[in-house]
């Protein structure tokens, strides 16, 4: 049997089984659409950076489907990406990391729902790192960010998952609507 796939799968995008970790840091403020993907965790060591995938802006109209934030990529220190589920729009931004140490806690931008009007629900993200540092992702500056989450320390984050909208038929999508991070020792 070949295994080389899938040791070159699990060395590029992580590790999708359990690992061990210690808590798991939400916010407020996410968006109750979609469904839940399985979490996704650093085989080992911790997340040190991010990338974002964001959906251009398409016009003011509602038939002009902004689905703003799309997914979140997170690097980690053993040298692997990790993603949950991720929409099909936009494309990723530069790799944002912490000029030292690792990720800790975070802060999710949201838009609330509006009838008659295009919805997004998440368009960016902030990270504090290990000493304090906040790095703001490249999303729209569509809602408001919520409160932060707890932070991880003394450990760091280690996993993620989202909360996806993935209706891919016609109407109003909103791709990325909640995220929650694993923290671990």
């Amino acid at each position: 049997m070949d295994f080389s796939i899938g040791i070159v799968l699990f060395l590029t995008f992580g590790c999708i089984s359990s690992r061990k970790f210690k808590s798991i840091i939400s916010v407020k403020n996410g968006s109750p659409l979609g469904r839940w993907d399985k979490p996704h965790y650093c085989p080992k060591g911790y997340a040190h950076a991010f990338q974002l995938k964001v959906d251009n802006y398409q016009g003011p109209y509602m038939w002009e489907d902004d689905t703003g934030l799309n997914g979140i990529l997170l690097h980690c220190t053993d040298g692997t990406t990790i993603e949950s589920r991720f929409g099909l729009w936009g494309t990723w931004t530069e790799i944002d990391s912490c000029p030292q140490g690792n990720l800790q806690q975070f802060s999710l931008q949201v838009e609330k729902p509006r009838l008659m009007y295009d919805n997004t629900a998440a368009n960016n993200i902030r990270f504090r790192c290990e000493f304090g540092v906040v790095l703001e992702g490249l999303g729209h500056n569509w809602g408001k960010y919520g409160g932060w989450s707890e932070s991880c320390a003394p450990g760091f984050i280690c996993g993620i998952v989202t909360r996806m909208d993935i209706d891919y038929g016609p109407g109003d999508k909103t791709a990325l609507n909640d995220v929650k991070f694993y923290c671990c020792d």
